[in-house]
């Protein structure tokens, strides 16, 4: 189905009392849109959208987290706040479907392959999957929202500009976004994930992911991760390599140092008590990992906050 006429599909069973709503989407160009949503009921909402295989999907969890339903309900891929989630698949349609806790805000961006190609022409060897050998490939990418995405991302969420000129505000963020997005040293090279082939296994790395992020002060071994989720251990490491751009410990260090910053940040810890809770049973052993990440020690990165 064409997206300039998308329309809502039946909403789903009223057992699971959920309410069905819509997006506020705004067409920027041919085959460029604009999707926002902010769940401001205490309701879990869905949202459907029929959407052809002809378009590329960014999508951006601003607050709270939202749940994407495939295949009928057999597969389920959730995007927390912060974080950006692209789709694409030109050997199939992907509407949208999905299930938005209370207060939770969305923006989605759809681009159609033809509409990206004109946008990007010009950067086609930088951008993996508008190559002619990779037109026929499924692509599948989550990240970080960055402060920078964050900025353009709210503004369009609380746009309260003079309606006559929405379409060009909204068309210039848009762009802003897709610049920003590529412009992140972790995305510049995107690669095309063959795990895609059965969509189960991208499940059981995404929760390989959730599992060493749940139990970082005691992460399971690869084996032991391997077993939990029901992947062979090569590919466990190939497809997290894939999706995530990193082995799953190298991963799980910078994610580590990352709650560590942000701990040491809101001060209600010491350097030790941080160290502790990101899995370090020395102050020593922690010192020298926040070292190795940020080329200097928690002590002077507050002293330098300060």
């Amino acid at each position: 189905m064409n997206l300039n006429n998308m329309k809502n599909n039946t909403p789903l069973s009223d057992a699971k009392n959920i309410a069905r709503s819509s997006f506020d989407e705004t067409k920027l160009d041919e085959g460029f849109f604009v999707l926002t949503y902010q769940n401001e009921s205490h309701a879990v909402q869905t949202l459907e959208r029929e959407i052809d295989s002809r378009f590329i999907q960014f999508h951006f969890c601003i607050k709270g987290s939202s749940e994407f339903i495939f295949n009928k309900g057999n597969y389920r891929l959730k995007i927390e706040a912060e974080n950006s989630l692209l789709l694409y698949n030109p050997q199939r349609d992907l509407p949208i479907h999905l299930e938005v806790p209370p207060y939770s805000w969305l923006v989605t961006v759809l681009v159609s392959i033809k509409k990206f190609h004109g946008l990007f022409s010009q950067e086609a060897d930088y951008i993996t999957f508008l190559s002619d050998e990779n037109k026929d490939k499924k692509y599948y990418k989550d990240g970080k929202i960055s402060p920078s995405m964050a900025i353009a991302l709210n503004q369009l969420i609380n746009y309260n500009l003079n309606s006559s000129i929405k379409t060009l505000y909204f068309k210039g963020k848009a762009l802003e976004l897709l610049s920003l997005y590529f412009n992140r040293s972790e995305d510049a090279d995107i690669e095309q994930c063959p795990f895609l082939v059965d969509e189960t296994n991208v499940i059981k790395i995404r929760k390989a992911k959730d599992i060493i992020i749940s139990r970082m002060a005691e992460p399971p071994t690869l084996q032991e991760l391997s077993d939990e989720i029901g992947l062979s251990l090569k590919k466990l490491k190939e497809g997290f390599k894939q999706i995530y751009g990193d082995s799953v410990f190298s991963f799980l260090f910078d994610y580590k140092m990352e709650v560590a910053r942000k701990l040491l940040e809101a001060g209600n810890h010491n350097v030790n008590e941080v160290g502790l809770k990101v899995g370090y049973s020395t102050s020593s052993h922690f010192i020298s990992a926040f070292k190795k990440k940020y080329g200097t020690t928690p002590k002077k990165y507050l002293m330098s906050l300060s």
